[in-house]
């Protein structure tokens, strides 16, 4: 007997998780993504792109699509997604459970200044010029513009379009993961002493966060959101360890 899994994913996690299951038998795994990357990293089971109409559109479509088990593997910072897929959890009476890696902790040599938003790390930058590396998502980049007296370099999956409307800055497109040794060189060669950054967790973008220590760079760290109490995990052996319990392979699988 197949079960069918949904995974809202857009992290790592998600993808290893899928490429995880693919391999069973006993699921059919299918991954949502919001469909914010124009060119995501190919993905070894069926994909699908969008929104689904809030917390009742992802009821709708957990019943209409008889799934048995949903998986948010999304990002920590993907706060009204999660906040979707409990709703949804709770409206359809399918199982939710949440794959979230941990947050990084600041460790001594760090240099942080922890805000609670995009729009608080602009006013943490403060009034005088400053050498900023902007690594987030190039969705959340316009407030900058209100503080154009900064240098900027920024760095971004996919290229930022239109530009910045200030007087000076540089744009990387790149993917992770970055490594430490990597990142030393680009803070040290823009002459970066400032650093914004999400508290995302995991070690794909840490490089930075460590390299940032070693140069004694400040980092205006942006705390994560609140995210809804569902049953949770921090690693993809674990939740697979979770999926074997609830769904038990039968005998000769």
């Amino acid at each position: 007997m197949q079960h069918s899994i949904l995974i809202l994913g857009g992290t790592t996690e998600a993808r290893l998780l899928a490429e995880a299951l693919a391999g069973q038998n006993r699921f059919t795994t299918a991954l949502s993504l919001a469909g914010r990357t124009r060119a995501p990293i190919a993905m070894p089971v069926p994909v699908r792109t969008g929104g689904f109409g809030g917390a009742q559109g992802l009821a709708a479509y957990l019943t209409d699509h008889d799934i048995k088990m949903l998986i948010d593997a999304t990002h920590p910072y993907a706060a009204q997604i999660s906040h979707n897929a409990a709703e949804a959890s709770r409206i359809s009476g399918i199982p939710l459970v949440a794959l979230r890696r941990e947050g990084w902790v600041e460790r001594e040599g760090d240099r942080w200044r922890q805000v609670e938003s995009v729009e608080a790390a602009v006013s943490a930058l403060g009034e005088n010029p400053r050498r900023a590396f902007l690594a987030l998502g190039r969705q959340e980049l316009l407030p900058f513009e209100k503080a154009s007296q900064h240098d900027y370099t920024i760095r971004s999956v996919d290229p930022v379009e239109p530009p910045l409307d200030v007087p000076s800055a540089h744009y990387i497109t790149a993917r992770g993961p970055f490594r430490e040794a990597d990142e030393l060189t680009l803070l040290s060669q823009h002459g970066i002493d400032a650093i914004v950054s999400k508290n995302s967790g995991g070690t794909a973008s840490y490089g930075k966060i460590a390299a940032a220590r070693t140069l004694g760079v400040e980092v205006i760290m942006i705390r994560q959101p609140e995210l809804p109490q569902v049953t949770s995990f921090e690693s993809v052996e674990a939740v697979l360890a979770h999926l074997d319990q609830i769904f038990p392979a039968e005998r000769g699988e």
